[in-house]
């Protein structure tokens, strides 16, 4: 009879994967040893694998320039990082390391800009998209990376009115990029972004304001999806309109030769998560170049902004179960020495499911439990996952601890978190580490920040 832990994750999953393998019993990420992170630096704690920050860049890379090979495409591929995703120095200066560009969404991005240009870690001829509704402090900021030569900095219009503050502030001439109001799925409660300007609106404005004056040029289209690349029915048409609309300002705008897909690939939220990227790559450039083929007009450079892909699956966060508590005839809730609302606040504000799994005892048993945090909330919980509707883990042992591991963690979690400030009951932000790789291959872990102290917080509190 089946009866341990790594029985049914085997019986389940596909198992091991390329990041998770089981050794004596514990359990590998990226072929990290984490029982031995946990006996150096204790839990909760959180890690950052930089080197999977660079393969996933590469990935994409790969996966556009072989499908832009195969119908023998004639424009450049250029990835774009979102700052959004994880603004920490140690993240974006693995990722600058692949010769990628930026994409910022606020006035205090542009200050990251300037530490990494002033660092030496950037030139100005870094592509850099302006995204987002912008107020006078971001505005501000844009103009003057333009001014001070930074000469692919390229504002997305995300409204009309937004043009004019460029038009009397910008000293020489510079391009723009326009977004599109894309339609959203359904499922929403609304129908269209907020963001980006309207579809009819977008050749007329361009008449209007663009085309008469020669300080400006529109280089790009910007087309977002919220939901991300998917496979489906409602991604590929609201694709489709997009390129309509990039084929029609072609034909009037000569310098128009961008293309920029935001919304992200996904990344792996479940053992069984399956995904064709190449599949998706392929379909994405041969309909961009079929389109232009049928209006015949040249292919555009295409842009893609990935910040969850380029970051997401490098993150883990490691806890202990502090004590098991019976709360009626079928619940049994492991209480963890941390709190889902301070750590990994998508898992409760939008119910957002990692990859769980046991760091240690994968010869137990297992049973059926319930994850508590330390927060007095009721919200502070987490008893689900993304291929069924339980979490299965080994049974609780008073005198044999067990480690949890919650993985794919690294995009958003510490900002929604508000990382570094004031958390939820006041459970302190847990130690982080980066983990890379030395000259000699062998895992360098380095502690980025100890666990948030009470002098900290009481000092943002006045006290």
């Amino acid at each position: 009879m089946k009866i341990k832990y790594q029985d049914l994750i085997e019986q389940t999953f596909e198992f091991p994967q390329e990041e998770f393998e089981v050794h004596d019993n514990e359990l590998y990420f990226n072929k990290i040893p984490l029982m031995d992170i946990i006996k150096q630096y204790g839990t909760p704690v959180k890690l950052t694998y930089l080197p999977k920050i660079s393969s996933q860049i590469q990935k994409a890379k790969r996966l556009f320039n072989v499908a832009m090979a195969k119908v023998d495409y004639q424009a450049d591929y250029k990835y774009c990082y979102c700052t959004k995703s994880s603004h920490f120095s140690f993240v974006l200066e693995e990722a600058l390391k692949n010769k990628i560009n930026l994409e910022t969404s606020s006035a205090f991005d542009i200050n990251i800009i300037d530490e990494l240009y002033n660092s030496g870690i950037i030139g100005k001829d870094i592509f850099i998209l302006s995204n987002g509704f912008k107020r006078t402090q971001y505005l501000e900021n844009i103009v003057r990376l333009i001014n001070d030569g930074f000469i692919n900095t390229i504002p997305i219009l995300d409204n009309m009115d937004e043009l004019q503050y460029y038009t009397d502030n910008v000293s020489k001439n510079f391009n723009v990029g326009i977004r599109i109001a894309s339609e959203e799925e359904p499922m929403f409660s609304f129908y269209t972004s907020r963001l980006g300007i309207r579809y009819n609106d977008i050749v007329p404005f361009y008449h209007e304001m663009i085309e008469t004056n020669p300080k400006i040029g529109l280089k790009m289209l910007h087309f977002f999806i919220n939901t991300g690349i998917k496979d489906t029915a409602y991604y590929w048409n609201e694709l489709n309109k997009s390129l309509n609309v990039y084929v029609e300002l072609k034909k009037v705008c000569p310098e128009l030769d961008s293309f920029n897909i935001g919304g992200g690939f996904p990344i792996k939220r479940s053992l069984g998560f399956e995904y064709d990227y190449e599949y998706m790559a392929e379909e994405i450039v041969a309909q961009i170049k079929s389109v232009c083929d049928q209006h015949g007009v040249p292919e555009p450079d295409i842009f893609t902004e990935f910040g969850s892909f380029t970051v997401g699956e490098s993150g883990a966060t490691l806890y202990s179960v502090l004590d098991q508590k019976q709360q009626n005839d079928r619940e049994l809730w492991n209480m963890i020495d941390s709190s889902f609302m301070t750590t990994l606040p998508d898992s409760w504000a939008i119910n957002q499911r990692f990859i769980l799994l046991p760091v240690n005892r994968w010869d137990a048993e297992y049973q059926r439990v319930c994850l508590g945090g330390l927060t007095c909330d009721s919200q502070d919980y987490y008893n689900d996952e993304a291929h069924t509707n339980a979490v299965f883990l080994p049974k609780f042992d008073k005198n044999d601890p067990l480690y949890l591991g919650f993985f794919h963690t690294g995009a958003y979690q510490e900002s929604l978190g508000g990382y570094g400030g004031i958390q939820h009951c006041l459970i302190p932000a847990p130690k982080h580490i980066i983990i890379d790789l030395d000259e000699n291959g062998d895992f360098s872990p380095k502690l980025f920040a100890k666990e948030q102290s009470y002098k900290s917080m009481l000092k943002t509190l006045g006290f």
